[in-house]
């Protein structure tokens, strides 16, 4: 096989995008469309991190402040802040879910190489939800695992959400019991 044509097969695209000052990359895989910041129905009794759901297309999608999450000072939404639509990976299903960014930065393409195992200081981000940093300019982007940023139960508990919304009536009024239920359970994961 041709170099060029099997270093292109083993670079793989990221996602890059600002949460506070920190430069983070998501696989472009995992990535499926990047949306604009609008209204988000807000759900009682869910973890602070979650700010509640929003319409796409007919669709609930949970939508999670991955600042929050990660325990960073909160930004105002500004011009730039916008929604960035992922697939995670949940009991071999997909979930969509929706993670608020403070700006989307660019899409870089790396290679194996690019990659550096994350060292033990110097970030806020838990280090269990980092694949590796890479080399951005002069900065490095901490490299999300989207599929870990989430526990198992987390997206559980999303999923459970988004499908209690979605099988209401239009105009019907929101079914409190079953969120304040999965709120309870992600207050306690806090």
């Amino acid at each position: 096989m041709d170099t060029a044509v099997k270093e292109a097969i083993e670079r793989e695209q990221y996602l890059t995008f600002f949460l506070v000052n920190e430069e983070c990359a998501i696989s472009i895989l995992k990535v499926r469309e990047i949306i604009e910041y609008d209204t988000i129905t807000t759900v009682p009794k869910m973890a602070p991190w979650m700010r509640g759901v929003i319409n796409l297309r007919g669709s609930v999608v949970p939508v999670v402040d991955l600042a929050s999450k990660f325990g960073m000072e909160q930004k105002p939404v500004g011009k730039t802040t916008c929604i960035v639509i992922v697939e995670a990976k949940f009991e071999d299903q997909q979930v969509t879910v929706g993670l608020i960014v403070d700006a989307v930065s660019q899409v870089m393409e790396l290679s194996e190489e690019d990659i550096q195992p994350v060292p033990d200081f110097g970030t806020s981000v838990n280090m269990d939800y980092l694949l590796g940093m890479a080399q951005s300019g002069r900065k490095f982007a901490l490299l999300l695992d989207v599929d870990k940023v989430l526990t198992t139960e987390e997206l559980h508990d999303l999923s459970v959400v988004a499908s209690s919304v979605e099988s209401q009536e239009p105009g019907e009024e929101p079914q409190m019991s079953n969120f304040t239920e999965v709120g309870q359970d992600l207050e306690r994961d806090n």
